[in-house]
């Protein structure tokens, strides 16, 4: 063989097999990848939502915190995206599933119903959140990934503490909606 394909071959070999580590390296567990999904879908469901509390809110402390959400939210869900394009993931740009459900079910709402079921699925999706948060920033596989969920958390842990606060004011903050929700659960059944 003449230097230059053996050259060639050796360089080839070398782009070949330094291609697939490069590919390798930023090949994400999956439960990595499910998180980011995950983040990623939840994140634009506290946006979304945030913009509806801003828009249907009653409470004046209630459209704050939908506008914090909005705020907080889109950042991370930024930082979210530059993460998933180093680590090759796509994730959603709409909202899928529960999360659209939840849109769907909210957005029938106003006025005092409408901030006491917003508060409680906050409270809900932000313990289910700073759960998940913490598992990731602990056992994440990815450094990354482990990184940008222990940068997150301690907004998280706000966003729930505020979440439980507003809900309180509004009669969310127990798992049957307060008083006044059991009042509003007692009257729908009635009418039925």
């Amino acid at each position: 063989m003449s230097q230059n394909r053996i050259k060639l071959l050796t360089l080839a070999v070398a782009l070949l097999f330094g291609g697939s580590l490069a590919l390798a390296a930023d090949k994400l567990s999956m439960g990595d990848s499910r998180f980011i999904k995950d983040t990623a879908n939840g994140g634009l469901a506290e946006v979304e939502l945030g913009k509806l509390a801003a828009e249907k809110a009653a409470s004046p402390q209630v459209k704050e915190f939908g506008k914090k959400m909005e705020q907080d939210h889109s950042k991370l869900n930024k930082e979210l995206q530059q993460l998933a394009s180093t680590k090759n993931q796509q994730i959603p740009d709409k909202l899928e599933g529960k999360q659209k459900s939840t849109y769907d079910r909210l957005a029938k709402l106003s006025g005092e119903k409408f901030d006491r079921e917003y508060m409680k699925t906050m409270i809900d999706d932000h313990k289910t959140d700073v759960d998940k948060f913490k598992k990731q920033a602990d056992k994440a596989d990815d450094a990354d990934v482990k990184k940008f969920a222990a940068k997150a958390l301690p907004t998280l842990q706000q966003h729930l503490e505020l979440a439980q606060s507003t809900g309180q004011q509004v009669g969310a903050a127990t798992q049957d909606g307060g008083l006044k929700g059991l009042v509003e659960k007692a009257q729908d059944k009635v009418k039925r």
